[in-house]
């Protein structure tokens, strides 16, 4: 087969295929525009998640009939004021989008300079422009994408239901809200607003870190703004600010983690390690702190068109950067000493007891002010002995033995017929209550109780709206909830075995753990970890005091039940020192 060269708007729609993935691409695009043309507010209105239309509005500088011609044509741009690549100060560059864009949708640019007199339009129907033409249209410019894809059938195969387009968009926006607060941003879907942000006051007197801070706010909740640390440090020409949450401040995925170089946002490997080096040892491996960093690295030092959705950067000098960012982190990290989420404080209360006695003693264990969950039952019908084991049961009759009293309000420690066992208290629960779940779920139904006052969680949008989705199954699990206006769900039932103190932080991290496993589909897929989660929350806390009927009741519990060896998360929940171990310690044998 002979060399060709293909038709231009077939190349137009190859460029198209790299730079507009889905509606969340074309909205990206069309946005970044609005910003680097001085926009102070952009609204954008979707229709079926963005297949029907794109409409972006903005009060930005315009164009001129002229400039309106050049836009749509390929690699024509106003961004890079000379001939040098290196230093690039905009968001858009490439100059591909608007002409790719336009390829594949049926597409019209409205504009009016600021001062002048009159608006101009120009129409692309599948890569074939129009004229341009007088319009009317206050300053500024509008972009109207209609019927994306339908020149190229087979992308719309790949798209994805209408909400999903829409939260990819809505991510989008938020995205570059959160990098640029002095501008309001509004998205709406039909009649729905689906983000309603409004330009931040401070940063109109000087306070970057603050307006930054409120926006942050409302894309990571209330919680993020009351127990999240600043950021400040500069190191070779360039440098970091933003805001890191507290260590104990985590979700169950990286969703929260918002990653910028130069007002842009990216999804940056090297900056996502950094995070991930300077927590380590701090959260759990399965959590994900919650951060939003902003780099900001000289032009020549970045460079930021080696992807074609501008998604990735590369930079010059990347162990410099990483240096930066991992030692500014573990700095204000340090700094924040024991301090822990106050987001925490109210389950803390009812968890945390204060260790008494002289050091160097057990104090003799009391009952805490409430009853561990799932352990009060039991405890009634056993009673523990205080005393020496006399008679001394078999192994085989009670082989972990009876409680003696606790380390740290952590462990347990109990006397055997050989020897002794220490007893993660937390880790046991966790897994003595998740196999009860399953044998409960598994019977026909969690055991479920309802509360006195429901409890309202916060969340964003997409997140209600998966919680929703879930619903009915969660209900199977005994946890019973719904949709509480736009940003919040209330519930109204939980699983008997959990306490009303940690349904917030399990519906949160029910949220994260649909949204990493993806909305589609039957729970029961992916039934095992939401399970897990519940166990978690359900489970006695490291650091609660426990009196003796409800330690020994753990450990009957424990030996009757199966793979209560290890935990849901593959820790060992308890060790076991024989008689012979302990004198060989102490030069006995």
């Amino acid at each position: 087969m002979p060399i060709r060269r293909l038709p231009p708007e077939i190349v137009n729609r190859i460029a198209a295929g790299e730079v507009v993935e889905r509606p969340a691409s074309a909205v990206k695009e069309l946005v970044e525009n609005a910003i680097d043309a001085g926009a102070s507010r952009i609204q954008v209105v979707l229709r079926d998640g963005g297949r029907s239309l794109i409409q972006v509005l903005d009060d930005g500088c315009g164009m001129g009939a002229e400039e309106l011609a050049l836009a749509i044509e390929r690699h024509a741009t106003s961004k890079l004021p000379g001939d040098d690549l290196t230093h690039i100060a905009t968001l858009g560059f490439r100059g591909e989008a608007l002409p790719a864009i336009g390829a594949v949708s049926r597409m019209s640019l409205t504009s009016r300079r600021r001062g002048a007199e009159s608006a101009w339009r120009i129409t692309l129907d599948g890569g074939l422009a129009g004229g341009v033409a007088p319009a009317a249209h206050p300053p500024g410019t509008r972009v109207e994408v209609r019927d994306l894809f339908f020149a190229t059938p087979a992308r719309l195969k790949f798209l994805k239901a209408p909400r999903t387009e829409l939260e990819h968009a809505a991510d989008a926006v938020l995205r570059l809200a959160l990098a640029h607060p002095g501008i309001a941003f509004s998205l709406r879907d039909g009649a729905r607003e689906v983000l309603d942000l409004p330009a931040e006051p401070g940063l109109a007197g000087g306070d970057l870190a603050g307006a930054r801070l409120a926006r942050l706010a409302q894309a990571m909740g209330r919680d993020f703004a009351a127990n999240a640390l600043a950021i400040a440090a500069v190191r070779d020409g360039i440098g970091l600010s933003g805001h890191a949450g507290l260590p104990t401040l985590n979700r169950a995925s990286a969703r929260h983690q918002y990653l910028f170089v130069n007002g842009r946002p990216v999804r940056d490997r090297l900056l996502a390690g950094c995070l991930r080096a300077a927590y380590r040892d701090l959260v759990p491996r399965d959590r994900h702190p919650m951060a939003a960093l902003f780099l900001a690295v000289p032009p020549e030092a970045v460079d930021v068109n080696v992807h074609p959705a501008k998604a990735e950067v590369r930079f010059r000098e990347p162990g410099v950067v990483r240096g930066l960012v991992v030692a500014a982190l573990r700095h204000v990290l340090a700094e924040a000493g024991h301090r822990a989420s106050s987001a925490l404080g109210g389950a803390a209360l009812g968890a945390l007891r204060p260790n008494g006695g002289p050091p160097g003693r057990y104090p003799e264990p009391r009952p805490g002010p409430r009853p561990a969950p799932g352990l009060a039952e039991a405890a009634v019908t056993y009673q523990a002995p205080l005393g020496s084991l006399d008679p001394r049961p078999g192994p085989a009759a009670n082989p972990l033995g009876f409680a003696r009293g606790q380390v740290r309000d952590t462990y347990i420690v109990a006397e055997t017929a050989d020897g002794l066992v220490l007893v993660d208290q937390h880790a046991a629960h966790e897994r003595l209550t998740y196999e009860r779940l399953k044998a409960e779920l598994a019977a026909g139904g969690a055991k479920r109780q309802g509360l006195l006052i429901p409890e309202v969680v916060e969340l964003d949008e997409a997140a209600v709206a998966r919680l929703a989705g879930a619903a009915p199954d969660l209900a199977e699990l005994g946890l019973v909830l719904e949709p509480f206006g736009p940003g919040a769900v209330v519930v109204r039932e939980v699983p008997a075995l959990l306490g009303p103190e940690a349904v917030p932080g399990l519906v949160r991290d029910l949220a994260d753990g649909l949204a990493e496993g993806g909305a589609a589909g039957p729970l029961a897929a992916r039934l095992d970890s939401v399970l897990a989660t519940m166990a978690c929350h359900a489970s006695v806390r490291a650091g609660r005091r426990l009196g003796v009927e409800e330690m020994n009741a753990l450990l009957r519990q424990m030996e009757a039940t199966p793979h209560s060896g290890q935990c849901n998360h593959g820790r060992p929940t308890y060790v076991e020192l024989k008689l012979a171990d302990i004198e060989r310690l102490f030069g006995r044998r």
